[in-house]
């Protein structure tokens, strides 16, 4: 059985035992995907693991055991890192894991919001699920249970170099065994952890993994949404279509360019072989580009996904405990350098993306293409209209900018030489996830100008058509007051709809 979402109805015990939430996501260890990742840390489906899942789990943690008491095992029975040649003495294995937690919860920095600690519980609850860790059965239980109450432990941002998020996961482990504090109501009963399941809890990336859902998730919708925005600007220009044409992209077939191209088409009602143009030969970039920017952009969102896709049903523990064998692995496989190169590749063709989107917006202030006053004014002598948009924008794409910065440069040598490299994922995920908001406020810069351009055009696309849904909702929310005054309200407003923009997008299909 896979993970998946079941909606309420077809799971008779789902209104019974939380009313809340309108369906599960079934935790197996091998078919969680981001859009679960996301319904568990927004608390819109309860989590419920799969039998078969837990009889692995069971395995594992006995074959664990057993190996810990008769060999050495890394963690269990050894210290870690540069200790990890130092053999727990028997009288002191009931308290290693306690000490290994307590000494590693060592996080710094903010708390992290609840949204983000619930991803981290969701994967981990997974992974643990896949039957690798040789952790007792009730810690899985437990963070299931925390999920569906929606408690969830105090975790600091800062702790992981992207070779296993150590330090957060540690906060967990004592937050279960009842040493550190829960935000939230109906925290789990303590767990009785020990030298045989400290290390096993904390050896993953899930943090990390469950931020980098949460951040793919959202910018892949706004990427969708901005589509729909360029729709717009594109009718208040009276841009043509040719850029979008079937036999363009067939001629030169990227995927993910031709597959944009032609939701293109779609969004704004374009035939596959538009005519030409009545005026100018070709517009800007920002109109002329697009499906070369945006296809790129989509192309690194699937990448991301498909390494998501592994990592979140991944027993990447070290060591990795093996039941049939008999054998506990010692191994790297906690590296995270898959990830964080699809991140860093995203982030950057996101940032084009928005730049793209900062072009259109300089188009919209131009009477050539709009046949307006400049920036948009009113009539007014020497009125400023949306002037200002344009430094806003590029003041959030120079944050956006330095989230695409690449964290995979990064550099670590830790715990005495032990560990001589570091991946950085988890900067990564931060950084995209910082990049979400940047991002949100550059499009909704030129979403404020192209439907001021299009009021002032008394402009409106044909009908039927989903670019017209998305002007029929903006001019229902932004306001039409041309005259000069603060946009930092109406730029709010644009950003929040871009949300529906994406559904839209999605519904275009």
């Amino acid at each position: 059985m896979s993970s998946r979402t079941v909606d309420a109805p077809d799971a008779p015990d789902a209104r019974a035992v939380h009313p809340g939430p309108s369906g599960l996501v079934v935790l197996d260890g091998a078919g969680l995907g981001v859009d679960d990742v996301v319904r568990l840390a927004d608390g819109s489906a309860r989590p419920v693991p799969a039998g078969e899942a837990l009889r692995r789990v069971e395995a594992s943690w006995a074959a664990a055991r057993q190996l810990a008491a008769t060999g050495r095992v890394y963690g269990r029975s050894t210290g870690v890192g540069a200790n990890r040649n130092e053999t727990v003495p028997t009288e002191a294995a009931a308290g290693h894991g306690m000490r290994l937690l307590r000494s590693h919860a060592g996080a710094i920095g903010e708390e992290l919001p609840a949204r983000q600690v619930r991803a981290m519980l969701a994967v981990r609850a997974n992974q643990l699920l896949a039957g690798g860790a040789g952790l007792r059965p009730g810690v899985v239980t437990a963070l299931c249970e925390a999920l569906e109450s929606g408690a969830y432990p105090v975790v600091n941002e800062f702790g992981s170099v992207g070779t296993g998020d150590i330090a957060p996961l540690a906060q967990l482990g004592l937050a279960l065994a009842g040493e550190h504090p829960w935000r939230g109501t109906g925290a789990p009963a303590p767990q009785p952890l020990d030298n045989n399941d400290a290390l096993a809890l904390i050896s993953s990336n899930a943090l990390t993994l469950g931020q980098s859902a949460l951040a793919l998730h959202e910018l892949r919708g706004l990427i969708e949404a901005t589509q729909v925005v360029a729709g717009l600007s594109l009718l208040a220009v009276d841009g043509s279509h040719e850029a979008y044409a079937a036999p363009v992209h067939a001629a030169r077939p990227h995927r993910g360019t031709g597959e944009v191209a032609r939701r293109m088409r779609e969004l704004i009602g374009a035939e596959d072989r538009p005519a030409p143009p009545l005026g100018r030969i070709q517009d800007p970039y920002g109109f002329r580009c697009l499906p070369q920017i945006h296809g790129p952009a989509q192309d690194a969102a699937d990448a991301l996904e498909e390494v998501l896709a592994i990592e979140l049903n991944a027993a990447a523990e070290n060591p990795l405990i093996a039941p049939d064998g008999m054998a506990a692995y010692h191994h790297g496989g906690f590296y995270m350098a898959q990830l964080v190169l699809a991140l860093d590749h995203f982030r950057l063709a996101v940032t084009q993306v928005a730049r793209l989107s900062t072009s259109r917006l300089s188009s919209l202030n131009e009477p050539a293409f709009t046949r307006l006053k400049p920036f948009l004014a009113d009539q007014e002598p020497v009125s400023s209209g949306v002037m200002i948009l344009e430094y806003a924008a590029g003041a959030a794409l120079g944050e956006l900018r330095a989230c695409s910065a690449p964290a995979s440069l990064g550099h670590a040598v830790l715990s005495r030489g032990v560990e001589e490299q570091a991946s950085f994922a988890s900067l990564a995920a931060r950084q995209t996830l910082r990049a979400c908001d940047a991002y949100r406020l550059v499009v909704g810069c030129e979403l404020v100008a192209a439907v001021r351009a299009l009021r002032l055009r008394d402009l409106r696309p044909e009908p039927g058509v989903p670019v017209g849904r998305a002007l029929a909702i903006a001019e229902s929310v932004l306001d039409e007051d041309m005259t000069d005054r603060p946009l930092t309200k109406d730029v709010t407003a644009a950003a929040r709809l871009l949300d529906r923009f994406t559904q839209i997008w999605r519904e275009s299909e």
